[in-house]
C-alpha cells in the first residue's frame, strides 16, 4: 500500500514515526550493539582475524560449527572464479587455504546477511530486503573485478568485502521498522528512510563488527553523486562507488534528496568500466551459483 493511498494518517505523524525509528537505533548504537545470532560467525572470525597470530585452521575451527557456511565456502572454493583450473576440493581447510581469509568473512557475513533477508523479522519488507540482499552480493563481486583489473595496489578480495557490506545498514532499519504498523503499511516511505540512513548506521555497525576501517569508510557516501567523476580507482571508496552503480544501484541514489541524482552518473558510460561488462556479468553469475 502506497503513502497517498492511506489518508488514514497524517503526514507529522508519519515522520514522527520515522523519528521513533532513528531514536531507538541511536539508543542502541550507544551502548552495545546487538546483532542478530546468524552474525555469530562473522564476529569469530574477525575476532581471529584480529589475533595476533590469526590462522586458517584458527578459522576453520569455528566456521565447522555453522554447516550452511561450510557448505557455501566449498561451493565458492570450486567455483570459476576461485577454481579455474578445475581442481576440486572437498577438505575445509583446503578451500580457506584456496579463497583466503578475507574471501571466507565475506561469504559467512553473506551468508548472515541472507539470512535476515529471509527472517520472519522482516518479512514484511521481504521483497525490499531480497533486493537489497541480491544487489550486495552483485556489488561484491563487480567491485573484485574492478580491483583485479583497475586498481592492482588494491586487495580483490578486499574490494568484495567492501561492495557485499556497504548496504548493511538498510538491513538494521528494515528490521526496527516492522515494530511501527504505520510504516510496515507505506512501504515506499521505509524505503525513503533506508535511503536517508543506510550510509551512516552501516557505518557504525562495520565498525562495531571490526571490519577493516578501509572497508568501514567505503560504506560512507556510496550513494551520494560525486561532483568529480572516479576516472581512476584510488581507494576502496572509489571501487564501492562505482560497483555500486554497476550493480543496478542508481535507484538508491535517486531517493536522495541531492543535487545531481536525476541525472545518470558518468561512470555508467565511461569506456574503461563499459569494457568490463562482460567480466562483472560472469563474475556475478559465477558467484550467484553458490546460493
Amino acid at each position: 500500500m502506497s503513502e497517498h493511498q492511506s489518508p488514514d494518517i497524517s503526514g507529522s505523524k508519519l515522520n514522527e514515526q520515522r523519528f521513533h525509528i532513528l531514536e531507538q537505533i541511536a539508543q542502541e548504537m550507544g551502548g552495545n550493539i546487538v546483532f542478530p545470532v546468524c552474525f555469530e560467525i562473522t564476529a569469530k572470525i574477525s575476532l581471529v582475524m584480529r589475533s595476533k597470530a590469526p590462522t586458517i585452521q584458527k578459522i576453520a575451527v569455528e566456521i565447522q560449527k555453522d554447516p550452511l557456511v561450510t557448505s557455501k565456502i566449498l561451493k565458492l572454493a570450486n567455483s570459476v572464479t576461485y577454481n579455474p583450473g578445475g581442481a576440486n576440493v572437498t577438505d575445509l581447510n583446503q578451500a580457506l587455504m584456496r579463497i583466503g581469509m578475507q574471501a571466507t568473512r565475506s561469504l559467512a557475513l553473506a551468508c548472515a546477511m541472507e539470512q535476515m533477508s529471509q527472517s520472519k523479522a522482516v518479512s514484511p519488507f521481504e521483497a525490499f530486503s531480497r533486493e537489497i540482499l541480491l544487489h550486495s552480493l552483485k556489488a561484491s563481486m563487480v567491485a573484485r573485478v574492478l580491483a583485479q583489473k583497475l586498481a592492482p595496489h588494491l586487495h580483490a578480495d578486499s574490494a568484495m568485502l567492501a561492495g557485499l557490506v556497504h548496504d548493511l545498514g538498510a538491513f538494521y532499519i528494515l528490521h526496527h521498522a516492522v515494530r511501527y504498523p504505520e510504516l510496515v503499511e507505506r512501504p515506499d516511505s521505509v524505503k525513503y528512510l533506508v535511503a536517508q540512513w543506510h550510509e551512516s548506521i552501516g557505518v557504525i555497525l562495520l565498525d562495531a563488527l571490526g571490519l577493516p576501517e578501509e572497508v568501514v569508510e567505503s560504506a560512507a557516501d556510496h550513494d551520494f553523486p560525486r561532483t568529480t567523476p572516479v576516472e581512476h580507482l584510488r581507494s576502496l571508496a572509489d571501487v564501492v562507488y562505482v560497483a555500486n552503480l554497476w550493480a543496478d544501484g542508481l535507484n538508491e541514489v535517486q531517493k536522495l534528496d541531492a543535487p545531481g541524482t536525476a541525472i545518470e552518473p558518468p561512470e555508467l558510460t565511461n569506456p574503461k568500466y563499459v569494457a568490463l561488462q562482460p567480466e562483472f556479468e560472469a563474475a556475478v553469475a559465477d558467484f550467484m551459483s553458490t546460493w
